[in-house]
């Protein structure tokens, strides 16, 4: 099925990218299959994570359906294109409209694309998890393929200057993104929900932390690196001040993964 808004989309990303210099690479792709409902729960390091994500899975073939922040739905042009992709809009204050959405396009046999934490983390590691895409799962039996990118957050992200103020994008040439998708993960019809959620997150985390040591993006020697996580060596904030700078909804699953939380000193 043809589908011109998708396809302009995708050419308008390519061109950015292209005047950027970016280079997207992926690997795992084998793990999203050609056809078939399948969810894409990514973890979220910047703005524009569903571009590099969304033009990975087209290497597979897979127009991904995302969910987005329902406000993005209030620009009437920016509106109309998002209901001609079939992305779903999600109002967190009401979330069952989504996730009901969601469920008819697996039904569908769509690619679902989910971003769990909710919001992008601070400290660059994977926060608490919202437990709506373990439960499309079970109930569906759709499997969940774990997704993991890093290089976008130097580009566009909430990371904050000395002073306090949100960084403007770098526009710099020449940056990397990977892209990973993880072996899918099933969800049994009577799994608790705090659990697989917890497999979910060690599981985006393992994805992570791997793209994280490549030493193409790794800091250089002696740089200062607020894009990078603390644990490994960069500068962003640390897991225990990020918990004063992440808006968490308070039906996420919190951590049980990923570096421990040091007490306050």
């Amino acid at each position: 099925m043809k589908e011109p808004w998708y396809d302009a989309t995708v050419v308008l990303a390519r061109t950015a990218m292209a005047g950027l210099g970016l280079t997207t690479r992926w690997s795992g792709e084998e793990n999203v299959p050609e056809s078939g409902p399948v969810l894409l729960a990514s973890v979220h390091n910047s703005y524009p994570d569903f571009l590099f994500v969304g033009k990975a899975a087209l290497s597979r073939g897979r127009h991904v359906r995302f969910m987005c922040r329902h406000d993005i739905w209030h620009v009437p042009v920016v509106r109309r294109a998002m209901d001609a992709m079939r992305h779903i809009p999600v109002d967190r204050q009401a979330p069952a409209a989504a996730y009901l959405r969601a469920r008819r396009l697996l039904a569908d046999g769509e690619a679902v694309g989910v971003f769990p934490e909710a919001g992008i983390s601070h400290s660059f590691t994977v926060r608490s998890l919202m437990p709506g895409t373990v439960a499309l799962a079970r109930e569906t039996g759709v499997p969940i393929v774990p997704v993991a990118l890093w290089g976008g957050q130097r580009i566009a992200t909430v990371s904050r200057t000395p002073e306090g103020r949100e960084r403007p994008p770098e526009l710099a040439r020449g940056r990397l993104v990977d892209v990973r998708f993880g072996a899918p993960l099933p969800v049994a019809a009577d799994e608790d929900l705090a659990e697989a959620t917890h497999r979910l997150g060690h599981a985006l985390t393992d994805l992570l932390e791997g793209l994280q040591r490549l030493p193409a993006h790794r800091p250089r020697a002696g740089e200062h690196a607020p894009w990078h996580p603390a644990h490994l060596g960069g500068h962003a904030p640390d897991r225990r001040a990020a918990l004063d700078l992440d808006e968490v909804p308070s039906s996420a699953v919190p951590p049980s993964w990923g570096p421990p939380v040091r007490p306050s000193s």
